[in-house]
C-alpha cells in the first residue's frame, strides 16, 4: 500500500478542501457524461439512426478511456495533478465548443468528434482524480470518500438530462416527432435543422464553464500527492515488479471495471428507448434515467453509512454483484405491468430501473482492491484501471446489435455474464497476488 503516514500530514490540514474540490470534478463528470442519455434517442431522430448508430454516441465517448488513459498517467506524471487536470478540462471544452459545427451542419461524424474529445479530456481527469480519492485517506475507508464522490457524480447525472431536456424539448415536440414520416425529404431535413441546432447554445455555455473550471482547478490549494513513495515493506514486496501486468488483482479489476461500467451505462443510456418501445413517449420518458441515478445515489448513502462501521468493503461489493445477477433476470424474466411513480410500465422495465441501487457500490468496491499494494505502480494502474471505462463504449454496442436482431428486451441478456464476471472478482478474483 502507499506510505499513508506521509500522504496524511500532507493533506491532514486541509482535508476537507480537496474533498469538496474532487467531489465538483465528479459532478462535473456526471454532467457530462450522463447527458448521452437523452442525447442518444434525440441523436437517433434528428439524424435518423439505427439502434446501433445512435449507440455510437457512447462509443466515441468512452473509446477515448481506452486510446488516452495511458498517455494520460504520463502527462500526469510529467506536470502533476493539478496541471494534469487542468488540461483535461481544458480538452473537454475543445469537445464541447465542436458541437456549435457539428449541429449547424447536422453532422453525425461531427458530433461524434466532439463526444470523443470530452471523451479525453475525461479521461485525463478521472486517472487522476479516481486515484486521488483513494489514497486521500485510510484506504479501509475508500469505498466512503468513493460513495460520497458517487453522490456528487449521480446527482449530476439526475440534473443533466432534465435541465438538458427543458431546454432542446418543447410540449409541441411528440406531435413533431410522430409527424416527421409523413414530411417530405425537403421538409423533414429543414425541421430536423431546426430540432438539432437547439444543442449549439447549450454547448457553447459548457464550454465556457470547462475552461473556468480548469483554470480554477489550476490555482486552487489543492494539494499534490507524491504517489512515488513507498513503505519499506512495500518496496520491498515489489522489489521484483517491472510492470503493472504483473499484478493479477490490478488486471482483473480492470475487467471488472469493464464490465461494470459497461452494465450501468446500457441501464442508463437505454431506458428511453426501451420505455419508447412500450409507446411512451420521449417527453415523459425522459426522467427515467434520473430514477435509476436516484436509486444509485441511494446506494451510496447505505455505503456511507454502514462502510466500514458495519459492513466492509468487499462484503458491500459481494451484495451488490448478487443483486446484479438476480435484478438482470427479472428485466429478461418477469411479465406484466405495474404502476409505480404514476407511469404504468412493465415489471422488467422497474427491475431495469433498480439496478441503480447494486451498480453504486460496485465501483466503490473494485478500487481500493485493485490498487491496493501498488505502491510506486498506483498512477500506471490507476490508468490501466481507467482504460477499463471503454466498457461503456463497447457494450452499448453489443446490446444495440441484439436489440436490432432480437428485442430490446431480450437483448438485456448481455447484462447477465457481465454480473457472473463481478460477483467472481468480489468473491475471488481481487485475492489474487500472482498468476502462478
Amino acid at each position: 500500500m502507499i506510505q499513508t503516514d506521509t500522504i496524511d500530514q500532507k493533506v491532514k490540514p486541509s482535508k476537507a478542501g480537496p474533498i469538496v474540490m474532487i467531489g465538483v470534478m465528479f459532478f462535473v463528470f456526471g454532467f457530462v457524461t450522463w447527458i448521452n442519455s437523452i442525447l442518444i434517442p434525440y441523436f437517433k431522430i434528428a439524424c435518423e439512426l439505427t439502434h446501433f448508430q445512435s449507440y455510437l454516441v457512447a462509443f466515441a465517448f468512452y473509446i477515448s478511456y481506452l486510446v488516452m488513459s495511458m498517455p494520460a498517467s504520463v502527462l500526469l506524471k510529467k506536470v502533476g495533478f493539478k496541471q494534469g487536470m487542468m488540461f483535461g478540462f481544458f480538452i473537454m471544452a475543445a469537445g464541447a465548443f465542436l458541437f456549435i459545427p457539428a449541429a449547424y451542419t447536422r453532422t453525425y461524424e461531427v458530433f461524434l468528434t466532439g463526444l470523443f474529445t470530452i471523451g479525453t479530456g475525461l479521461a485525463v481527469l478521472q486517472t487522476a482524480a479516481n486515484p486521488y480519492v483513494t489514497i486521500l485517506g485510510p484506504m479501509e475507508r475508500a469505498a466512503q470518500r468513493i460513495s460520497i464522490m458517487g453522490i456528487c457524480n449521480k446527482a449530476a447525472g439526475i440534473l443533466a438530462p432534465l435541465l438538458f431536456a427543458a431546454v432542446i424539448l418543447r410540449s409541441s415536440d411528440a406531435d413533431l416527432f410522430k409527424s416527421l414520416p409523413q414530411l417530405s425529404p425537403e421538409t423533414r431535413s429543414k425541421v430536423l435543422d431546426e430540432l438539432i441546432r437547439r444543442v449549439m447554445v447549450p454547448y457553447a455555455c459548457v464550454g465556457v464553464v470547462l475552461i473556468s473550471l480548469g483554470i480554477g482547478v489550476r490555482y486552487s490549494s489543492l494539494p499534490e500527492i507524491n504517489t512515488e513513495e513507498e513503505s519499506p515493506q512495500l518496496s520491498e514486496a515489489n522489489s521484483d515488479k517491472t510492470s503493472i501486468f504483473q499484478f493479477p488483482h490490478l488486471v482483473l479489476g480492470t475487467l471488472a471495471i469493464f464490465f461494470h461500467v459497461g452494465s450501468q451505462v446500457i441501464a442508463i443510456d437505454t431506458v428511453i428507448g426501451y420505455a419508447s418501445s412500450t409507446g411512451v413517449s420521449l417527453l415523459e420518458a425522459r426522467s427515467f434515467p434520473s430514477y435509476i441515478l436516484a436509486a444509485t445515489i441511494l446506494g451510496y448513502l447505505i455505503g456511507i453509512v454502514t462502510i466500514p462501521r458495519f459492513l466492509k468493503q468487499v462484503n458491500a461489493l459481494r451484495i451488490c454483484t448478487i443483486l446484479g445477477v438476480v435484478f438482470s433476470l427479472g428485466i429478461l424474466l418477469a411479465s406484466g405491468n405495474v404502476n409505480v411513480l404514476s407511469h404504468n410500465m412493465p415489471v422488467s422495465f422497474w427491475f431495469l430501473v433498480s439496478l441503480g441501487l447494486p451498480n453504486s457500490l460496485v465501483w466503490a468496491g473494485i478500487w481500493p482492491l485493485a490498487l491496493d499494494g501498488l505502491g510506486r505502480f498506483t498512477k500506471q494502474g490507476g490508468s490501466l484501471l481507467i482504460m477499463g471505462l471503454c466498457g461503456n463504449a463497447l457494450m452499448p454496442l453489443v446490446y444495440g446489435y441484439f436489440a436490432d436482431h432480437y428485442s430490446l428486451q431480450q437483448a438485456y441478456g448481455v447484462l447477465i455474464p457481465c454480473y457472473l464476471y463481478l460477483v467472481f472478482y468480489a468473491f475471488f478474483g481481487h485475492k489474487l497476488r500472482s498468476w502462478r
